[in-house]
């Protein structure tokens, strides 16, 4: 069984709509950097909602001179998009999912293989949340207190089955935690 593994930048007020750009002054952390790439290695999918995919198509797709690693990274997994109305993805490797999407995810979580990160796509993630797929929650959070914007929790969910398996604290203020959602 794969690890279905939810990745959300995030700020000290829980917030993981980008509304500015408080995550942009932390890219160059050599330690986040580091657990970045490490993850990416680790992975061989990614799941994502259509806004989402959108825009990491429109930026990512074919970047030259991608000193960080995630154009070639999301060049080289396969991407899983979970849409009713896009219908020509526009990059190798990708596979829109539609309105059976929730047994094709836990079927892809069941096979083998590497892990599949869930990044961004607010509206999936409290999906994923609700329909207990997901198996952990990564979070690297920024000493930013953005005021507005979603939760990375749908309103009125609730869970104690989260085990603290990993963290860390980087030189510019923020951090990184790795939570397993125990059943």
């Amino acid at each position: 069984m794969r690890t279905l593994a939810v990745t959300q930048n995030i700020t000290l007020d829980g917030r993981i709509d980008m509304l500015g750009d408080w995550f942009d002054s932390q890219a160059d952390d050599p330690a986040l950097r580091s657990e970045s790439a490490r993850q990416m290695a680790a992975a061989d999918s990614l799941l994502v909602g259509r806004g989402t995919f959108e825009s990491f198509r429109g930026h990512w797709h074919d970047l030259e001179g991608d000193t960080t690693g995630v154009s070639a990274y999301l060049d080289r997994v396969d991407k899983y998009v979970v849409s009713s109305t896009l219908d020509d993805p526009g990059w190798a490797g990708t596979t829109v999912l539609g309105g059976d999407w929730l047994d094709r995810v836990a079927a892809l979580r069941d096979e083998e293989g590497g892990d599949i990160v869930c990044t961004g796509s607010v509206t999936l993630v409290h999906a994923l949340f609700e329909a207990d797929l997901v198996d952990e929650v990564r979070l690297f959070q920024y000493p930013v207190v953005q005021g507005e914007g979603r939760g990375l929790f749908p309103d009125g969910w609730s869970t104690r089955a989260l085990e603290l398996a990993e963290t860390q604290v980087y030189g510019t203020g923020g951090g990184y935690q790795r939570w397993v959602v125990t059943r």
